[in-house]
């Protein structure tokens, strides 16, 4: 009997550290295989992981759910096969819709009925939760509703007010799932396990119910006007009317055609010029307007209004991740020393120049013949000593991204 459990979650909310956290618990005396779907052609994921001992394989250039299916099912297969593992853990990418996902997953089951799932996982960023509802609720909101366990990552730097108003919003989303909110360096691993594993029980399917006004507002229509109680979620993105938020985070708006009016709180990073934003700022906003209607609603590809559901009632289309985002990504052997990446990853906020970076990461050599590894996400970077790999890795994945631009800050 092998035991499977999914570690999802968005773009930079912390899967790889989470699952580094697991394996130093008890399960570390089990056969385990960890199969990383990275977002993007290079991979930097599994160089993180290699130091645990554990067997890596990557699945790169697409997500598991939508380009990779016929590829993730071969790799079950295979690594069954060859390993008769005790335990698989799943990464997905961070776009990865996690109902597909579980819906692959389960198909590999009815290959292999060793096979059990054992805690299926999303890892929310709690200082980010909002935004990422407001912007990327299409996928962001697949893994929340779908997880039978909601584990926060970073709420060691927030307050306990923060943190509440964060676990309210996915219990408004998800009522019911179980939540973790404590620090994950007061938690030992088996304990964060056992919560993942006694979760709720993991639904196939997402329910996609009808929204009333004192709940989340996906809408986006031209021709109707929007009034919203904001102590609710809007995430109206049109060109013609105004757009009210309320924010925790820090707000990187960047549509050209609309005016934006901030109480500004903490860094914004806004270049809207022909409609109004209004938003109060301790939560960052990656608004972006878009020219689409709802009940008959058009796309130009770079939606991000939130819709989650194809068959929605409003018409809304589905969409794959790589409608929405974009992964740069390239080998190097270049030689960084540290303080100067941490100069470069300054300035990713620069949406102008570069875009909107939702996360980078790479794995470096230094003058010395040192390896370092970083994660970069707005407003924080990380860095950490990192073994020889064959060669250094940088990747960069967010929307509207501009490659040249990157690759030229980083002189690659």
């Amino acid at each position: 009997m092998a035991k499977i459990n999914i570690i999802s979650g968005f773009l930079g909310a912390g899967k790889t550290t989470l699952i580094k956290k697991l394996l130093s618990g008890k399960v570390r005396n089990e056969k385990i295989i960890l199969l990383e779907n990275e977002y993007g052609d290079v991979g930097v994921d599994g160089a993180f992981m290699k130091d645990t001992g554990i067997i890596v394989d990557e699945l790169n250039s697409g997500c598991i759910c939508c380009t990779l299916v016929g590829d993730f099912q071969k790799a079950v297969d295979d690594l069954i096969e060859k390993y008769h593992p005790d335990r698989l853990i799943i990464e997905p990418s961070g776009v990865g819709k996690l109902s597909e996902i579980l819906t692959a997953v389960e198909k590999a089951k009815d290959r292999h009925p060793e096979l059990t799932i054992g805690g299926c996982a999303t890892v929310v960023d709690a200082g980010k939760c909002r935004i990422h509802m407001k912007n990327f609720g299409e996928f962001f909101l697949d893994q929340v509703k779908t997880a039978s366990t909601v584990i926060f990552s970073r709420t060691q730097l927030l307050s306990a007010d923060r943190v509440e108003k964060s676990r309210a919003l996915i219990e408004e989303q998800h009522p019911g799932v179980r939540v973790i909110t404590t620090p994950w360096d007061d938690l030992d691993a088996d304990t964060m396990l056992e919560v993942i594993e006694s979760g709720r029980p993991i639904e196939l399917h997402v329910e996609h119910e009808h929204h009333h006004h004192d709940e989340e507002c996906h809408c986006h229509d031209h021709e109707h006007e929007h009034h919203h109680d904001h102590d609710e979620e809007c995430h109206c993105h049109d060109h013609e009317h105004e757009h009210h938020h309320d924010h925790d985070e820090e707000c990187h708006c960047h549509d050209h055609e609309h005016e934006h009016h901030h109480d500004h709180d903490e860094g914004c990073h806004c270049h809207d010029h022909e409609h109004e934003h209004h938003h109060d700022h301790d939560e960052e906003c990656h608004c972006h307007d878009h020219e689409h209607e709802h009940h008959h609603h058009e796309h130009d590809g770079h939606c991000t209004c939130g819709c989650h559901d194809h068959d929605h009632e409003h018409g809304h289309h589905h969409h794959h991740a790589d409608e929405i985002f974009l992964s740069v990504g390239w080998e190097t052997a270049k030689r960084y020393e540290q303080a100067d990446i941490e100069g470069m990853l300054s300035k990713l906020s620069d949406e102008e120049e570069y875009g909107q970076v939702l996360c980078a990461k790479g794995i470096l050599q230094n003058t010395a013949g040192e390896w370092f590894q970083f994660d970069y996400v707005p407003g924080e970077s990380q860095f950490r000593p990192g073994s020889a790999d064959y060669t250094g890795r940088i990747c960069v994945i967010g929307a509207h991204i501009d490659e040249k631009a990157l690759k030229e800050l980083f002189n690659a």
